[in-house]
């Protein structure tokens, strides 16, 4: 699974994205810094099982501290999209085609409203958050209608003509961004529109359409970005208008304490309340800094949010769970006594199945069953994975 990261130009997508990763990346107050698309390793946080199962933490592929644990996944940040972006307006068309190959999408915007539509800097609070919202939404959706215009005149004669469904072009269309049959068939049937008679829809549907299969496609929160600002306390309720999940966050913060954990100057896991500093004798401009991340962001917002928008993102949109395989189910090790040394990341409805697969495709291959470790209880390969789980797999040509 991939989360991406979206919005119009200067708005902090990439300070977003540095904070998330610690790596290096062009960042400056003007727009289109970010030009080809940026990947990174960033974590998502939640609490390890080895506490709850009795044992000491030994992890392998991902980090455990204080019972967090810490486990690595992967963003793309896009350059910034502008009005015009899906007719190729600041090469949007090859931006939009980035960030449909993620599966979920944090839309960064500036909550502040001090950027106008281009990504030039304005006065604070003169600009609506909500609109820039909007205009992106709009840009991706403009961009999937081109693709899905392509020949709709004859595919919609032809479904009539032979009265079946126009949804299997319809995804074959659309297949390269992970929109398949069954998804056009539930849009359809949201909308009530009847996929044999498409000549009848009424005005709009087509659009109507496309915004439906994106929403379901591309879930998005919003991370409303500069919260620490004064002007953006006033504009981040209206980001909140139909139901949208919205996550205030300050990424420069983020950036700040990430960098000075990372020296040793304070001592902070992303997502913390709060942080220690570690070091004697910081300048009085470090020590001032730390103080405005803590009055402005920490004390008012309970975090910076950057690291809560990622885990919403795979918890929440994409339904993720975490599952910790193990040989051996009584001592919770693996083939070498490493206790719980690996947690995967497992999309939604994902089988005990698929973990083997994930595992290693000879595992799945020669698949038997699963073991529950807290219950002992067999599992077949069509168990959906809840997250926490703890499985052995049993396979007739390996264990894992």
């Amino acid at each position: 699974m991939i989360v991406g990261i979206l919005g119009k130009p200067n708005v902090g997508k990439s300070t977003f994205f540095a904070a998330a990763t610690l790596k290096s990346v062009p960042i400056a107050d003007f727009p289109f810094t970010t030009i080809k698309p940026n990947v990174g390793m960033a974590y998502l946080r939640t609490k390890c099982v080895h506490q709850e199962m009795g044992v000491e933490d030994d992890p392998r592929n991902s980090v455990c501290s204080g019972g967090v644990r810490l486990i690595p996944v992967k963003l793309v940040d896009v350059a910034g999209l502008v009005s015009g972006a899906s007719s190729g307006r600041g090469l949007g068309n090859q931006f939009l085609e980035d960030i449909m190959q993620a599966d979920a999408v944090v839309h960064v915007v500036d909550a502040s409203g001090s950027t106008d539509q281009e990504g030039q800097r304005t006065e604070p609070g003169s600009q609506d958050p909500a609109k820039d919202v909007e205009m992106v939404e709009r840009e991706v959706d403009l961009w999937l209608l081109e693709i899905v215009k392509r020949d709709w005149e004859k595919a919609s004669k032809l479904s009539e003509q032979l009265k079946t469904s126009v949804a299997p072009p319809l995804a074959q269309r659309l297949t390269g961004i992970g929109i398949t049959e069954a998804m056009v068939d539930e849009a359809l049937l949201r909308l009530h529109l009847k996929g044999d008679r498409p000549l009848s829809w009424p005005a709009g549907s087509l659009e109507a359409l496309v915004r439906e299969l994106r929403e379901r496609n591309k879930p998005s929160l919003i991370a409303a970005n500069k919260a620490d600002l004064p002007t953006a306390a006033a504009k981040i309720p209206a980001l909140k208008a139909g139901g949208r999940t919205v996550v205030p966050c300050a990424a420069e913060a983020e950036l700040l304490l990430r960098k000075a954990a990372e020296a040793g100057v304070v001592s902070y896991t992303p997502g913390d309340p709060s942080f220690k500093v570690t070091k004697e004798g910081i300048s009085q401009a470090q020590e001032r800094a730390l103080q405005l991340v803590k009055e402005r962001v920490l004390d008012v917002y309970g975090s910076t949010g950057v690291q809560q928008a990622i885990d919403q993102a795979y918890f929440g949109l994409l339904k993720a769970v975490v599952v910790y395989p193990v040989e051996d189910e009584t001592k919770l090790t693996n083939k070498d006594g490493d206790v719980l040394p690996d947690a995967y990341v497992m999309s939604g409805g994902s089988t005990a199945l698929d973990l083997a697969r994930k595992i290693h495709s000879d595992l799945a291959a020669t698949f038997l069953y699963a073991v529950d470790a807290r219950s002992k209880m067999r599992l077949g390969a069509d168990y959906t994975l809840r997250d926490r789980d703890v499985l052995k797999i049993v396979s007739s040509g390996r264990r894992g």
